[in-house]
């Protein structure tokens, strides 16, 4: 179905724009200064001040480590202090330039960081300018950005005010060569060939907020810094190609933006591959993600089973396909997956995606709610997918967030259960009640219930066989020491139950006998926790 044009609903288009400044601003990196600490000089009885005597090298530690206009007062302490600010490497923040708790205007905001940039002569450890409406005021940012250029700032933060959020970014500030840290926000990327040999040779973090960006934009600044190790990208709302290739990124986080591929052709150092509330592009098809050289990556998700299709080395993961070693992603060992339990094609890809990870020891689950489910696929569905090498040998913890007790995911539970032999710790999170018919009470006891029927299957099933044994022997082999535990333990579970001596404290349902419960599941020992709201 069409996406409806972005002002159908103009009042919609304002909450958003209202909410806009919050989300960015939760995304960026903290500046590293204090705004709490108190300035005095430390006179003691005698009348010395001994601060004002300790080491240059000190006291530039100490003023670099304030707020810009407070590091400016310093020069009021005592003549020791009066040429240390302006010879320091500041931090330089438009928010901490106003008094607490006011406000004040564009126009205010940046008469005060022309000042502070006029007036210091750098270098600048660490610039955040995120209170100024950068479209009325382009000519003063360009000269900011040549004169932060000049003196060597480090790390930058640049977002401009939500209104107009088609304000270019100017090319100047692909001429900062010192920059380490680089977050900009609500900006229009400028024509990446108009770049020429722009490079970030430093560039350690790039994190890029929504900004209206084309496919190969993100691409080219990933290129051109060589030393870049994390990759934050987070809003926007056009549909965007990424193709990324480099040897240095180590982390890349994607969250809620609309992509319509997602290429990592070669990142041998990438450990963390993180995809988060993506956007399915116009027409809804699905997100391409392709894995290549990724030799280090140990943690991937949050795939989602029905908006994205997963390509391995070439080969796109299909429901039943038969997995070789080359579809296979051995140095995974954390994954996470957002699945529609009530729709039969999102739930066959699960086995899918996890055959191609067999080093797995975390899974994450967090089940999605389905309008329309279509039918159920029960526990015979996940029998007849036989065992996974990671789920059986490998994985030792798993969550499963947004329980709804419903069929699809109590099998699935069940042949995680069943199969899982080295499995350590299993939390089970239930929705809030407020968006399922069924209570946390009632949740909880369906997951019991099932837990207790495997049980009870597998009991069966091993009294079949020692009956099978004995009748072939004159001496009946004798039943394990855990086999009698498992039977006690059903007993006491089932009556603890019955008696209602399980109960809710504090939005947490605990089992009783937490560790008794373990030896239901496993030859290992496991721990379950549910947890519910009330």
């Amino acid at each position: 179905m069409a996406r409806p044009p972005s002002n159908a609903d103009p009042h919609l288009q304002y909450r958003r724009t209202e909410r806009l400044p919050s989300l960015i601003h939760s995304n960026l990196p903290d500046p590293p200064v204090s705004t709490t600490a108190r300035l005095r000089a430390a006179l003691t009885s005698d009348g010395v001040d001994r601060i004002s005597r300790l080491p240059d090298s000190l006291l530039h530690e100490i003023v670099s480590r304030l707020p810009a206009k407070d590091a400016a007062r310093t020069a009021a302490l005592a003549a020791r202090w009066r040429g240390v600010w302006r010879s320091t490497p500041i931090v330089l923040v438009d928010t901490h330039l106003l008094p607490n708790g006011a406000s004040a205007s564009s126009l205010d905001v940046t008469a005060a960081v022309s000042h502070i940039l006029a007036t210091h002569p750098g270098p600048f450890r660490c610039v955040h300018l995120t209170r100024s409406r950068m479209g009325e005021h382009q000519a003063h940012l360009r000269l900011w950005l040549r004169l932060l250029a000049a003196r060597g700032v480090q790390e930058l933060v640049l977002v401009n005010r939500p209104l107009p959020s088609d304000v270019p970014l100017p090319k100047t500030l692909f001429t900062i060569s010192t920059l380490t840290r680089l977050y900009i926000g609500v900006w229009k990327f400028p024509d990446a060939a108009g770049l020429g040999g722009a490079s970030f040779p430093h560039l350690r973090e790039l994190g890029i907020c929504s900004v209206a960006v084309e496919s190969g934009d993100i691409d080219l600044v990933v290129a051109r810094s060589p030393a870049l190790e994390i990759l934050n990208i987070q809003g926007t709302m056009k549909g965007v190609h990424l193709r990324l290739i480099s040897k240095s990124l180590r982390c890349v986080q994607i969250c809620a933006f609309v992509l319509e591929s997602v290429e990592v052709v070669s990142a041998p150092c990438l450990e963390r591959l993180i995809l988060s509330e993506c956007l399915s592009p116009a027409g809804g098809s699905c997100t391409t993600v392709k894995i290549g050289n990724v030799p280090k990556l140990s943690l991937f998700g949050k795939l989602e089973t029905g908006k994205y299709a997963l390509e391995i080395q070439d080969t796109v993961i299909m429901a039943g396909i038969k997995t070789s070693p080359s579809m296979m992603v051995t140095s995974v060992k954390t994954l996470s997956l957002k699945v529609r339990f009530g729709v039969h094609n999102d739930v066959k890809m699960v086995p899918a995606f996890l055959k191609c990870f067999p080093c797995l020891e975390a899974l994450h689950i967090m089940s999605e709610k389905c309008d329309q489910p279509a039918g159920k696929l029960n526990l015979e569905f996940w029998e007849e997918v036989g065992p996974i090498v990671g789920v059986r040998l490998r994985m030792k913890v798993m969550t499963f967030l947004d329980y709804r007790a419903q069929q699809d995911e109590i099998a699935f539970l069940q042949y995680i259960f069943q199969n899982a032999q080295v499995l350590k710790y299993v939390l089970v999170s239930a929705v809030n009640p407020r968006y399922t018919p069924l209570s946390t009470d009632d949740m909880f006891s369906t997951l019991l219930s099932s837990v207790m029927q495997l049980q009870v299957r597998r009991l069966t099933s091993r009294s079949r066989k020692l009956a099978r044994l004995g009748s072939r022997s004159r001496k009946l082999p004798r039943l394990g020491s855990r086999s009698r535990k498992l039977a006690i333990v059903s007993t006491e579970i089932l009556g603890a139950r019955s008696n209602g001596a399980w109960s809710m404290h504090h939005g947490l349902a605990c089992l009783i006998c937490r560790t008794s419960l373990a030896w239901l599941l496993s030859t290992a020992l496991v721990v379950i926790e549910f947890c519910g709201c009330v």
